[in-house]
């Protein structure tokens, strides 16, 4: 959307045109007026506007057969209806014909630019989400992986350098942040992508079945061993072993990893023969290896094995920028499978995400957004949607309630202002880069700006 706003007045009252020109001019509006519905048509040949406030009864073509005529003619900015002859039942009629709003005569000053900053900000989300469905496969799209960040796409640029490389790699990052999508990533982009992936996790198997999985056993090597098995390491053989969770591996068998990755074969479980593998091993791990070698409970010749080449994932809460492009795809994807393709977010529920710190990180937020999903209602995704955690938070904590003040607006108030202080401290007062971060036209921060009283 342009900075300034074209709006079109159409009414055929003469003082009426003139007081809402004057008012929204001094709002910042580029304002054409229309007499009737026969002269706007023509100002929507000759012009494009972003709003059009059309009167309901006017002669020669009244504002309902303009309307149509407006959308048969493909305009899609929104249109806002006046009426000093309100009534629900012509409200209702005018948003089944296609009405963004109704408003009935006489309106206060406040009244219509509040309804064009709810107009703004909704188009504002649809350009946004239509440009999120377009990046989904795009630049900002790796293997499966989506974001904007900088730091993430320096990863993007680390896989593509050692996808074909037998290098082992080591995937760091909180849980939650798609470490296991970083490992499928580098398989499916390289030579071994023909071959298996396999993945494990080293935490959820008994220490005393997790050597026979990684490395198989022969019949009769213990109870129930009833016929020779192959392990992960042999159905892995010519493509990818992810091992999740690794710093979770016994200390036992840590010595017995070191080993297959030197030697390149394995050895079965109650085998008498070893045997050559060409396994790439890409592990991960939310914790912290060097102390846990420090500490004794990892061993430090595996842990500079392993981590020939490592991968560190940030957090959700450092890429805040790619909380509407994650949220917007989980959407598509919940609304695809419950054949519902209708869905949108409101801007209250964006705040709301992007005010949230995400411990559980990408994996909290898709809870989240197929909770919302299946809450919504009349195609809108709110605030109210959210858990209640996410809801009430800002970037550090939940904002205070007092009995006296219990204004769910105030709060949300809150939140959006301290986000654009945050923001504006983050780029030195850069309101052109705070603009992005906070994913808001450069006009809507400097209304803000002046609306919050920020310096």
């Amino acid at each position: 959307m342009t900075e300034i706003q074209h709006i079109l007045v159409v009414d055929d009252e003469e003082n009426m045109r003139h007081m809402l020109s004057l008012m929204l001019t001094r709002q910042g509006y580029h304002v054409k007026q229309a007499a009737n519905g026969a002269e706007g048509l023509n100002c929507l040949k000759e012009n494009v506007f972003d709003f059009i406030l059309c009167d309901i009864r006017m002669p020669e073509m009244d504002g309902k057969a303009f309307m149509v005529r407006a959308l048969e003619e493909n305009i899609s900015a929104p249109v806002i209806m006046m009426s000093a002859y309100g009534s629900v039942d012509t409200a209702v009629e005018c948003m089944k014909l296609g009405a963004y709003d109704f408003i009935s005569k006489p309106f206060k000053k406040d009244e219509i630019i509040m309804v064009l900053k709810k107009a703004e900000e909704r188009e504002r989300l649809k350009d946004e989400n239509s440009q999120l469905r377009e990046v989904v496969t795009g630049q900002f799209s790796y293997s499966g992986i989506l974001s904007r960040n900088n730091r993430m796409q320096e990863l993007f640029g680390q896989i593509r350098k050692v996808t074909d490389l037998k290098t082992t790699i080591l995937v760091l990052g909180e849980s939650g942040t798609g470490k296991e999508l970083v490992a499928k990533a580098l398989h499916q982009n390289g030579r071994r992508s023909k071959k298996s992936f396999v993945a494990v996790n080293c935490g959820a198997i008994p220490e005393n079945l997790l050597e026979s999985e990684l490395f198989g056993h022969v019949k009769g090597a213990y109870t129930n061993a009833c016929s020779d098995k192959a392990g992960l390491f042999e159905q892995a053989d010519g493509g990818t072993l992810f091992l999740d969770e690794i710093g979770e591996m016994p200390l036992s068998l840590q010595v017995k990893l070191l080993r297959v990755l030197q030697e390149g074969e394995i050895r079965r479980v109650g085998g008498a023969s070893a045997k050559k593998v060409d396994v790439r091993v890409v592990s991960a791990t939310s914790r912290d290896l060097s102390a846990d070698v420090t500490a004794g409970r990892f061993r430090e010749d595996l842990y500079f094995r392993l981590n020939v080449f490592c991968l560190q994932l940030p957090p959700l809460r450092e890429r805040v920028e790619d909380i509407p492009l994650l949220a917007e795809h989980f959407l598509k994807r919940y609304c695809s499978q419950n054949d519902n393709i209708d869905l949108r977010f409101e801007p209250d529920a964006i705040r709301s995400l992007m005010a949230y710190r995400w411990p559980g990180n990408v994996r909290e937020l898709e809870n989240a957004v197929e909770r919302a999903s299946i809450l919504s209602e009349n195609g809108r995704v709110t605030s109210g949607c959210l858990p209640p955690a996410i809801r009430l938070h800002d970037n550090n904590e939940s904002p205070s309630v007092v009995d006296e003040d219990l204004s769910i607006k105030k709060a949300e108030s809150s939140i959006e202002r301290e986000l654009i202080s945050k923001a504006l401290l983050k780029t030195g007062g850069n309101r052109t880069q705070a603009a992005k971060i906070l994913e808001i036209s450069h006009r809507s921060l400097l209304y803000k700006i002046k609306e919050y009283g920020i310096e």
